[in-house]
């Protein structure tokens, strides 16, 4: 297996970058160019059409005002389905963005290339199948190779794993529970999302058992709770949250997974204590409420077989009421879209015994960031790339698969997504 060399043409290789939100890495990467070691980046784009790949470069050159890309970015045509393809172009970088997906289907080989020809890997699956299972089975060999495989790097799931550990570092004493509450704001344009990641949730509710034998296979013990246990604080799947004073349900997306990766990795490499951690996202007031209870008993009927599965990758927006469309957002509606991701901890006073009692000490923190997907995603990937590329020696001590809290922990990766606009707080209680 080949390791990883600075002697090689590229920093970064965006892959997949005439995607929905390939393009968007694309711009992103370009903004930040100036931010690699020695103060420069040296990329290229990559993916299966010269065409589409020379149509991105154009667009982000008059989008950024920046005509110099269109000569100056070199375009590699490789091809999930081509392993030959994939290898010259992982030989060719430090650090392969891989956003093709869904990544249950295309994301293997992606890895498997990257740790054969000594290149890093970093994505932004929301898949905790793929996730998970590619720890299982290429832990070792990245390993061996020196190769960093850090997956899900963009709103899945940097902001939670980030902010568990934003939260833990401000907190004076011993951290042991936090729930975290998303929101999203949209303008008068409204909002919706690509349906890329409408399609991989259709294939994880499918497949929802192979991940519980999956997790099995890891032969793990439970990670040991530190004070209190926490209860959950919903009935059934919904409850009316005080702390964002909306409806919300229990987050069904990869981030409690990504953060107990995380908590495991900290409290077996490390000693530290693991937090308990529950994670919910508020749905709006009565008439979200009926959309989202009426989409997600289509969604759970039509899921269970191949017909249903058929018709909710084929008509996002009608199964979904406009929340995920085959056009994806405007740029007007990304500009007038946000989130907040909100911390709520508890824990114990310095000095004290977090066996002994109730916990005694609170704490509330916040990310808030531009429009999730195609905004927030695109600096969380480059700056975790970024990160990579800069602080090699705060790293694990060697190359693995990795979840974002794990690979960055001792990094100053939070410091520099403030720097870009996902700015971490310390709120009042």
């Amino acid at each position: 297996m080949a390791t990883v060399t600075s002697t090689r043409p590229y920093h970064i290789i965006i892959f997949g970058a005439s995607g929905f939100t390939g393009q968007f890495v694309v711009e992103e990467v370009a903004r930040s160019a100036f931010e690699g070691p020695s103060g420069s980046l040296k990329w290229a784009l990559a993916g299966r059409s010269r065409h589409r790949l020379e149509g991105v470069l154009n667009q982000a050159a008059e989008t950024l005002r920046k005509p110099e890309l269109r000569t100056e970015v070199e375009i590699i045509v490789a091809d999930v389905s081509q392993a030959d393809s994939l290898a010259i172009m992982c030989q060719q970088g430090l650090v392969v963005l891989n956003c093709v997906g869904p990544y249950r289907f295309y994301g293997e080989p992606v890895v498997k290339a990257c740790i054969e020809n000594g290149a890093h890997c970093v994505d932004i699956c929301g898949e905790p199948q793929f996730l998970e299972r590619m720890q299982l089975e290429y832990h070792s060999r990245a390993m061996d190779s020196g190769v960093y495989v850090i997956g899900s790097c963009g709103f899945d799931s940097i902001p939670a794993d980030m902010g568990i550990l934003y939260t833990k570092n401000q907190f004076k004493g011993t951290l042991t529970a936090v729930e975290s509450f998303l929101t999203i704001h949209t303008g008068p344009e409204g909002g919706c999302a690509h349906d890329g990641t409408w399609q991989s949730a259709i294939y994880g509710f499918a497949d929802s058992g192979s991940l519980r034998k999956l997790r099995k296979k890891f032969g793990h013990q439970p990670l040991p709770v530190v004070g209190a246990t926490v209860k959950k604080r919903y009935w059934g799947s919904l409850f009316f949250s005080k702390e964002i004073d909306q409806y919300a349900i229990p987050f069904m997306g990869s981030d409690p997974s990504v953060v107990r990766r995380s908590q495991r990795f900290l409290y077996e490499g490390h000693q530290e204590l693991p937090v308990q951690y529950s994670a919910y996202v508020g749905v709006g007031g009565v008439w979200s409420l009926i959309k989202m209870f009426c989409g997600g008993l289509l969604f759970w009927f039509l899921g269970k077989f191949g017909l249903g599965k058929k018709l909710l990758i084929t008509f996002p927006e009608f199964f979904s009421f406009g929340v995920f469309t085959k056009a994806g957002p405007s740029r007007k509606q990304m500009e007038g879209t946000s989130f907040s991701l909100t911390f709520f901890g508890e824990g114990y006073a310095e000095g004290l015994d977090p066996s002994q009692g109730r916990p005694n000490a609170r704490i509330c923190t916040q990310i808030h960031g531009a429009e999730p997907g195609y905004v927030a995603t695109p600096v969380a990937m480059v700056q975790a790339a970024i990160t990579v590329l800069n602080e090699p020696q705060f790293l694990p001590i060697k190359g693995g698969v990795y979840s974002p809290g794990a690979a960055f922990a001792r990094t100053t990766l939070i410091d520099r997504l403030n720097r870009h606009g996902l700015v971490f707080s310390v709120k009042r209680f």
